[in-house]
C-alpha cells in the first residue's frame, strides 16, 4: 500500500496527514485489547501519527499506546500533551518525565500545550525549549489556541502545530484561525474530525456518502483532508473502523459536493469563539 498523503511541519518532518487519536483510550481495562489492535493496525496502514496526552484516562491512553508501539517506536511520530495546571517551567519537566515513563519512550516528537491556562506562555515555551534541548522531545506545540492567544506566544517561537475542534459542524476555526496558521505556516491538527460520530446520521453526509460508495465517517473525514495542511486525528477501536477511517484517503470531493456540505453546513460568516470539547 502506498505512503499516506503527508503534511510538512514548519522544523521539515512529513508526517501522515491522517494520524490516530486516543482520546477515550485506556479508560476501559476491558477494552485495552481491542484498543492496542486497533492503533497497531493503524500502524500496519501507515497511520504512524498517534496523538495521547497526560489527560486521557489520566495517564491510562499512553500507557495504551506504549504497548501498541512497542517494537515499532522508529516507526511512529508520537505526540502528547501537558495540561496547563502543569504548564510552569518545573511542571513541564515532571510532566514530561511522567508521560515518557507511561510511553515507555526516550522521546516525545512533538508535544502540545493542551490548552492555555494560568501560567504565561513564555514561560511554558522555555520550558518547551528546554526540553528540545535535553532531547527529551523533538519539538513542540499548542492546542486550543485561537489567533489572540498565538499572537501572545513570545517573539520567534515556532510552534509545530495548533490542535484544535475542527469538523463539519465546528467551522468556526476557517474565519480567521485557519487563515492566520497559513500564514503563520502552522499546519492544524484536527481533533474530533467526526465529532465523535455525531455527524454521521445527517442526510446531506448519506447522499453525498452514498454518491462515492463510502460511508459519512469517510466523508467527513476526506473534507477535513481536504486542506494539504490540516492533519486529522480520529480515534478508532477496532480494525474495521481504523480501516474505514484509512480509506477516507482514497475519496476525492468534488466541488459539487462541498456545495453540498456547505449548505448543509454553513462556512462561518464572522468570528466565533473558539470551540473545544
Amino acid at each position: 500500500m502506498a505512503d499516506p498523503r503527508t503534511v510538512v511541519l514548519p522544523c521539515g518532518v512529513a508526517v501522515p496527514a491522517l494520524g490516530q487519536g486516543t482520546w477515550g483510550m485506556g479508560e476501559d481495562a476491558g477494552r485495552r485489547v481491542a484498543e492496542v489492535s486497533a492503533l497497531r493496525s493503524g500502524l500496519d496502514l501507515g497511520m504512524t501519527f498517534v496523538d495521547t496526552a497526560e489527560m486521557y484516562g489520566d495517564g491510562a491512553a499512553e500507557e495504551v499506546v506504549a504497548e501498541a508501539v512497542c517494537g515499532r517506536r522508529d516507526e511512529v511520530f508520537l505526540v502528547s500533551k501537558v495540561l496547563p495546571s502543569h504548564a510552569d517551567a518545573g511542571g513541564v519537566a515532571e510532566a514530561c518525565r511522567g508521560s515518557l515513563r507511561r510511553l515507555r519512550t526516550d522521546r516525545i516528537d512533538l508535544y502540545l500545550l493542551h490548552w492555555r491556562g494560568a501560567v504565561p506562555l513564555e514561560e511554558t515555551v522555555e520550558a518547551f525549549e528546554s526540553l528540545v534541548r535535553e532531547g527529551a522531545i523533538r519539538s513542540w506545540g499548542v492546542s486550543n489556541l485561537d489567533v489572540d492567544d498565538l499572537a501572545d506566544l513570545p517573539p520567534g517561537a515556532g510552534p509545530q502545530t495548533d490542535q484544535v475542534l475542527y469538523n463539519l459542524s465546528r467551522r468556526g476555526p476557517e474565519y480567521s484561525l485557519l487563515p492566520r496558521c497559513r500564514e503563520l505556516s502552522i499546519p492544524v491538527m484536527a481533533y474530533s474530525p467526526v465529532e465523535q460520530g455525531r455527524l454521521l446520521g445527517h442526510a446531506a453526509l448519506r447522499d453525498v456518502a452514498a454518491a462515492h460508495g463510502a460511508t459519512p465517517a469517510q466523508i467527513a473525514l476526506a473534507w477535513v483532508l481536504r486542506h494539504e495542511d490540516v492533519i486529522a486525528i480520529p480515534k478508532a477501536s477496532s480494525r474495521a473502523h481504523v480501516e474505514e477511517n484509512r480509506a477516507a484517503l482514497e475519496v476525492d470531493l468534488t466541488a459539487e459536493d462541498l456545495a453540498t456540505l456547505d449548505r448543509a453546513f454553513p462556512p462561518p460568516g464572522s468570528k466565533r469563539p473558539l470551540e473545544m470539547l
